[in-house]
């Protein structure tokens, strides 16, 4: 190996290292969503949990996304989920409609855990794959929980439809 390539392999192993040491601490405010069968079983059932507060985005009808947040938990004011005041009914409902319009654009909804910095499970996400979000936990107990986009089913038609144009 060449002096010049050594160098600028050592720049970049370099450069590598001090962008991971600084992620720690970048990253640090930021939960995690992780897939999560008991979260199905819980919201295909029909489980509603008092200590979540509920909420909804998009059409009333079939959301792009449905999330639960333990009520410990402040959502940030500035994202735009619906709160819904859930029966087992309602969420049976909720699901069968989610599910129904994934159908129709060849995808499945799924179950995801909601986790916070310390690794506590703090709510569920369910929605297709391709809804997606972050936690970031603010200092004053807040957490920011974007909406997925609004276009959430047709994205993925639009993206499978580029392929056939020639």
């Amino acid at each position: 190996m060449r002096p010049g390539n050594c160098f600028g392999f050592f720049l970049l192993f370099i450069l590598c290292l001090i962008v991971l040491s600084c992620s720690g601490s970048l990253f640090r405010n930021y939960g995690r969503i992780l897939p999560s069968e008991e979260a199905d079983r819980d919201l295909e059932g029909g489980v509603v949990h008092p200590e979540i507060r509920y909420y909804i985005s998009g059409p009333d009808l079939y959301p792009n996304a449905l999330m639960g947040l333990h009520r410990d938990y402040r959502l940030d004011r500035e994202t735009l989920w619906k709160e819904v005041a859930m029966t087992p009914g309602k969420l049976r409902e909720i699901v069968s409609f989610m599910k129904a319009k994934a159908r129709e654009h060849g995808q499945f909804p799924y179950g995801f855990d909601l986790i916070d910095t310390g690794s506590r499970k703090i709510g569920f996400w369910y929605s297709i794959i391709t809804a997606r979000t972050f936690l970031r936990f603010a200092e004053d107990g807040t957490v920011m929980i974007l909406t997925p986009k609004l276009e959430t089913y047709e994205e993925r038609d639009a993206r499978d439809g580029d392929d056939l144009v020639p």
